[in-house]
C-alpha cells in the first residue's frame, strides 16, 4: 500500500476526532480490493465522505445526518476554487500554499457550513 499522510485537516465543529482520518485509507482500500467502492465510507458513527482529483482525495468527516448533495458540491466547488488560486490542484500546490488553503477554507466554510465559494469574491 502506498504511503499516505493528511496533508491539511480543518476541525470546524470540533466534534470529530483528529486521528478519524487514520482510518479512512485502509477502510477505502480494502473496499477498492473488494470492488465495493461508494462515495461514502462509514466507521461505526462516522461518516466520510469524498472526492478524488489528481493524486488528492478531499474528504469531509460527519457523524451528523449532513446533507451528502451540500457536502459534494462544497467539494466539488472546493476543487475549483483551488485550480483558480494555483492552475493545478496536486499534491506539491498545497504544500506550497498551505497558509493561504487554510484562509480559503476559512473563508469559505463558517463553523462547519459552506458560505461564498465563488473565486472572484474571495480574491476581493
Amino acid at each position: 500500500m502506498a504511503f499516505i499522510r493528511v496533508l491539511i485537516f480543518r476541525n470546524y465543529m470540533g466534534d470529530i476526532d483528529m486521528g478519524e482520518i487514520d482510518h479512512f485509507m485502509p477502510i477505502l482500500m480494502k473496499r477498492e480490493e473488494e470492488a465495493e467502492l461508494s462515495p461514502v465510507v462509514t466507521r461505526g458513527s462516522t461518516h466520510f465522505l469524498w472526492v478524488k482529483h489528481s493524486n488528492i482525495y478531499l474528504v469531509a468527516i460527519t457523524k451528523k445526518n449532513s446533507n451528502a448533495a451540500l457536502v459534494y458540491s462544497f467539494l466539488f466547488k472546493i476543487v475549483e476554487v483551488f485550480k483558480e488560486y494555483f492552475k493545478e490542484l496536486e499534491e506539491e500546490s498545497v504544500r506550497d500554499n498551505f497558509v493561504t488553503v487554510y484562509e480559503l477554507l476559512d473563508e469559505v466554510m463558517d463553523f462547519g457550513f459552506p458560505q461564498t465559494t465563488e473565486s472572484k469574491i474571495l480574491q476581493e
